[in-house]
């Protein structure tokens, strides 16, 4: 699946390492990252731990997809800062799942993500994707909330 992720490479993402259930990436942050107060832009920082998040949740076959995430950010990030997400499984149960991610500047935590993972189909991505390209997208006024 992170092979396919051009949002990540394009980004210069790094998959170090991935597991049952974990994941580590890196990510450095680049001039093009930094927002209006000269630290990096929370939205780099999100998708740096969703990143890792998907790979984890991803780690045990079938397609997986993120339910939700919440983030906290903990500490500013910097132009030339070199970020890693560290990503664990807490729990899978049915077809969802719960995944802690720390994004760290060295030993210093930057922000605490926690994902929410829902499985909808088979272990081919390719599969996924054509169906998600073929498929209308429906959205009701409930889900849309």
């Amino acid at each position: 699946m992170f092979a396919a992720d051009r949002a990540s490479h394009g980004l210069g993402v790094e998959l170090l390492e991935q597991g049952e259930g974990t994941a580590v990436l890196r990510m450095t942050v680049t001039p093009a990252m930094v927002n209006g107060h000269g630290i990096a832009h929370g939205g780099y920082v999100f998708l740096l731990a969703d990143s890792a998040f998907a790979c984890a949740c991803n780690s045990h076959g079938p397609v997986t997809v993120a339910a939700g995430a919440d983030v906290t950010f903990v500490a500013p990030a910097y132009e030339g800062d070199v970020l890693v997400a560290r990503a664990e499984e807490r729990t899978r149960f049915g077809r969802s799942g719960l995944y802690d991610v720390s994004v760290l500047r060295g030993d210093e935590v930057i922000a605490e993500f926690r994902g929410r993972s829902r499985t909808i189909g088979s272990t081919s991505a390719s599969t996924a994707a054509s169906t998600a390209a073929s498929t209308p997208a429906r959205t009701t006024s409930k889900e849309s909330r």
